[in-house]
């Protein structure tokens, strides 16, 4: 399992990978999830994966070698995109070519799992950043003001953190906060995705990005949970209990008649 994210805001792009892999309890290690292509100053593009290995690898192969797109006659390569979005096309393609390669080579076997899910986002020559979410069919959507973010993998604990607090107009720097926020609350829950995690920021304007590793001695990842963990417990005290929660606080004659005349089940 893993956990990928990318946080598209006014002010810039996010995009955040654990590195965790594993194939059973005992079989644990660390793999790069978050791969960088362009050159500084003219571009930058991140891809972000979630799914097989040998698939995403298969892929990686592709783009290097590069991609013919239908009704073209010459490879093309993300180094030399016009756009981002021709970006998520060369990408798509070889998500497709790479499935196919793999499911030939294990067409007799059953239970293997090849499928892939990538988070591909970045930017050409400073203009805005944009960020793209692939399926495992090479089709593509793209990410937009109304919901700013993206997520694969393990994406159901760190969900709610990103509805509650983030939108287009967020600051960056939170943003960044609120992305290592939405990882720790996963790892908390789901031991199968884990630090090192790699994270790319880019900003408009600027076709060069920051990439930083964060690994299990960094200071501030664990003061972030710490100062988490306490805020939420604080916040909790703070919210009044429930009326009928409070013995004598919430008078039959106040709920619907049915509830009033129900019963526990074996007492009168």
């Amino acid at each position: 399992m893993t956990y990928c994210m990318g946080l598209l805001v006014k002010e810039g792009l996010v995009m955040m990978a654990d590195t965790r892999t594993n194939a059973g309890i005992d079989n644990i290690s660390t793999f790069r999830k978050l791969r960088v292509f362009g050159e500084d100053g003219k571009r930058i593009v991140a891809i972000a994966s979630a799914g097989s290995l040998s698939t995403t690898q298969a892929l990686i192969n592709r783009l290097h070698e590069g991609v013919t797109l239908p009704g073209c006659l010459e490879p093309e390569f993300v180094e030399t995109a016009p756009s981002m979005f021709r970006v998520a096309q060369i990408i798509g393609e070889a998500m497709v070519g790479a499935k196919k390669d793999i499911e030939t080579t294990i067409q007799k076997q059953e239970g293997v799992e090849i499928g892939v899910t990538l988070l591909v986002g970045g930017s050409i020559d400073g203009r805005a950043p944009r960020l793209f979410l692939i399926y495992g069919e090479g089709n593509f959507i793209e990410c937009g003001m109304d919901t700013p973010y993206f997520q694969i993998g393990e994406l159901k604990y760190g969900k709610p953190i990103l509805d509650r607090m983030l939108d287009y107009r967020t600051p960056l720097p939170k943003a960044m906060k609120l992305g290592l926020l939405s990882m720790n609350s996963t790892m908390r829950s789901n031991l199968s995705v884990g630090l090192p995690i790699d994270m790319l920021v880019v900003r408009p304007g600027q076709s060069v990005a920051a990439i930083t590793r964060i690994g299990e001695q960094d200071a501030y990842y664990h003061d972030l949970g710490d100062r988490w963990s306490k805020a939420l417990a604080a916040a909790l005290e703070n919210i009044p209990l429930p009326a009928y929660a409070i013995p004598g606080g919430c008078d039959s004659a106040t709920l619907p008649a049915e509830a009033a005349s129900a019963t526990v089940p074996g007492k009168p």
